[in-house]
């Protein structure tokens, strides 16, 4: 599907009545149609009745956590493919974590701007109907990956990576030995405008890192630059 060619639908999930009407009337002057709930279960049921294109998902909610919320969207096959983009407190990294291990697409810290909302909601929903565009190769050292099937393994065993964990990887391996910095990865892995400040880029880092097991120093790290994936043979 185009993204400018039709008029996506925001599932708003947040019990803080003054930011879900300032969500609201942003995301419809922006362009959106949108969906409210104040609670998991509400949103729930409205993701059922009518699957959204994109979730705001606060982490913090009266009912159900929004951890669980999300584990139920990405386990519903009618809601699997919805990007789900979490609000978050800043001392919930934890619960940011999780989000990702559920397959959560990204995530906006409170407070936030809305010019800066609105950046990260074009953009995952732009990258959830644009196909991508780099083709990395198979396999470097240990790590193997099947784009069409979204299946990536180290050494072997089968890792289950989010879909920004999986576009992240493949893009660093497309580019394999050039380094990549925060600015460049926001806009070719994120599709966002590298004037928004976040630390993103770095906290998916991290998690792909811990994923690749055996694999991970080849992920490295350019003080001051970006980030890099090497081939084996380049590092001995």
């Amino acid at each position: 599907m185009d993204y400018d060619c039709f008029v996506a639908t925001i599932l708003v999930v947040d019990d803080e009545r003054d930011l879900v009407s300032l969500l609201d009337f942003n995301l419809r002057q922006a362009g959106f149609e949108t969906v409210l709930a104040a609670n998991g279960e509400q949103a729930l049921q409205a993701a059922r009745l009518r699957a959204p294109d994109l979730v705001l998902l606060d982490l913090m909610l009266p009912d159900l956590p929004g951890t669980e919320v999300c584990r139920q969207l990405k386990s519903d096959p009618r809601t699997r493919a919805v990007p789900v983009v979490m609000l978050t407190a800043r001392g919930e990294e934890l619960d940011r974590v999780v989000g990702f291990e559920l397959g959560a697409d990204d995530y906006v810290v409170k407070p936030f701007s809305m010019r800066e909302l609105t950046l990260r909601v074009k953009a995952v929903l732009r990258r959830a109907s644009q196909p991508r565009g780099d083709r990395p190769p198979p396999s470097v050292g240990p790590i193997r990956v099947d784009v069409d099937a979204h299946r990536c393994h180290i050494a072997g065993e089968e890792v289950e990576l989010t879909p920004l964990e999986f576009r992240l990887l493949t893009t660093l391996m497309a580019r394999l030995g050039r380094v990549q910095s925060r600015e460049r990865l926001l806009t070719d892995v994120w599709e966002m405008s590298s004037e928004v400040e976040t630390r993103t880029v770095d906290t998916h880092v991290k998690r792909l890192r811990e994923k690749l097991g055996p694999a991970r120093d080849l992920l490295e790290t350019v003080r001051g630059v970006g980030y890099r994936l090497m081939d084996p043979a380049d590092r001995s």
